[in-house]
């Protein structure tokens, strides 16, 4: 009788573990989920840009491979912070690099005088605001902040 108890406690003690393990798990899990959530993101000009631009023209502006629209515009090129979920998904897409090889791609144009790099905003309604003020801004967003004063030439 005493082993069948024993047995029982066992068993409530593995049990009690297992769920223990659940949790933490699924606690684990949630934790992560957020970096793997990835927002969708809107490449942005200003409202009175025509010009026709695909998202290999975007990706050479990044690049300092272009500085200027197709129409002859002068590109004032906007990003977002570093690690910011829309860069960092702006980056990995048209770019198609991560964060430190752009960062050491920059770097290296600096140095060499062959580029400046775009200019750094800080949030999504502060590269709206410049994208509407300037005809020849070009930044990205998330989608959901986009509004009719711009227009959207991609979505990622």
């Amino acid at each position: 009788m005493m082993e069948k108890a024993v047995m029982n406690t066992d068993l409530s003690r593995k049990l009690a573990n297992a769920g223990l393990l659940r949790r933490y798990a699924i606690g684990a899990l949630l934790l992560i989920a957020p970096s793997f959530a990835s927002a969708e993101i809107a490449v942005i000009v200003n409202l009175n840009n025509k010009d026709k631009i695909t998202m290999d023209d975007v990706q050479k502006t990044y690049l300092a491979k272009t500085k200027t629209f197709p129409g002859g515009g002068k590109i004032v090129a906007l990003d977002q912070a570093e690690g910011s979920t829309s860069r960092v998904e702006f980056v990995s897409k048209v770019v198609k690099k991560d964060e430190a090889q752009m960062k050491a791609y920059w770097s290296r144009l600096i140095f060499t005088g062959k580029g400046v790099p775009p200019k750094t905003l800080d949030s999504d309604a502060a590269v709206l605001e410049a994208v509407i003020s300037n005809p020849n801004a070009i930044g990205f967003v998330e989608a959901d902040s986009v509004t009719d004063k711009v227009r959207v030439i991609g979505t990622l």
